[in-house]
């Protein structure tokens, strides 16, 4: 219980941590020179790459698991956590070299918002959803584990989806 209490506390900072930093990245100024110091004209094609592996990887994680293949279910979703990690780190470089965020210039403007602004709140709640459903599961904590991630699973696979699709609507 102690380490639990622990565990949420490291989650919850963490959370709020990659969140304001991913606001600041979005929103805040950057130092003079920065833009355009790196290329990084590829990475929103390769974070629409990665989210459509992590989708894959959900559902062929959850197949996993219905099919109670165990280990190679905490596997998948371990190497699912790694490529929503890598997408966040590809993320944040990108979003550091480029100033703000691209416009979008398309006919389907409402659309395109409604997705965005669903994508980003649940992008933000998926952040602690998927730490408690990795710490749950890494610690055999089952019922717990099973729990959350009736929650987790389609929100993490809304925000990777839609990740994908606001990257078609923008280039």
């Amino acid at each position: 219980m102690k380490n639990d209490i622990f565990w949420t506390r490291i989650i919850y900072v963490v959370s709020i941590a990659i969140s304001l930093v991913v606001a600041f990245l979005i929103l805040g100024p950057r130092p003079q020179g920065i833009e355009g110091a790196l290329d990084v004209s590829i990475l929103p094609l390769v974070n629409a790459t990665i989210n459509s592996i992590t989708t894959i990887l959900l559902l062929y994680g959850y197949y996993l698991i219905i099919n109670r293949k165990i280990d190679a279910h905490k596997n998948v979703m371990l190497t699912c956590f790694g490529t929503s990690t890598l997408f966040l780190v590809s993320y944040v470089v990108y979003h550091w070299f480029k100033s703000g965020p691209k416009k979008y210039g398309g006919e389907f403007e409402t659309i395109y918002y409604i997705i965005l602004f669903s994508h980003i709140i649940l992008a933000a709640i998926i952040i602690p959803l998927a730490l408690f459903t990795l710490y749950r599961g890494w610690n055999n904590q089952i019922k717990r584990h099973r729990n959350i991630a009736k929650i987790t699973l389609p929100i993490w696979l809304y925000v990777s989806v839609t990740g994908v699709i606001i990257y078609l609507m923008l280039y």
